[in-house]
């Protein structure tokens, strides 16, 4: 064997020639049976089609609800806001510290683990524990 002769996977399989002559075994009406509409050019059905039954997508009735208002905050925690490198913590300071990666509709701060830093935090929303916790560190709570 020499790298020359290596053939790649692809390389192995030969592509199908049909209607080449009934000794091929696919020819006259090339592995598509005979007649119907998937035998015919551009033939075949959508996904989901059940031959004219109602389909299962339509048969099964509709569920949940998505509330077009809804906000979707990002969830910023205490332990998080330890590695901020500013004492006067905003959604871009968080971005710039590389600590969220968006706000999308605002930052809610979480009270989950400890704050180690005096911090001015102006966010969108604050859980109880979390604004205890920093007025008990000496910082500030500012809602936007």
């Amino acid at each position: 064997m020499e790298l020359g002769n290596i053939k790649a996977p692809s390389e192995k399989v030969t592509r199908r020639r049909v209607g080449r002559g009934i000794g091929s075994g696919l020819g006259k009406t090339s592995g598509r049976g005979h007649k119907g509409q998937k035998a015919r050019t551009g033939g075949g059905v959508r996904r989901g089609f059940e031959g004219g039954q109602t389909p299962l997508y339509r048969r099964l009735p509709k569920r949940g609800f998505k509330n077009i208002h809804a906000k979707n905050y990002t969830e910023v925690t205490l332990t998080m806001l330890n590695k901020s490198t500013n004492t006067d913590v905003t959604a871009e300071s968080l971005i710039k510290d590389g600590i969220i990666s968006k706000a999308g509709d605002g930052i809610v701060v979480l009270g989950t683990g400890k704050l180690e830093k005096k911090l001015t935090v102006h966010a969108n929303r604050f859980t109880s524990s979390a604004a205890e916790k920093i007025q008990a560190a000496g910082g500030k709570v500012e809602v936007i």
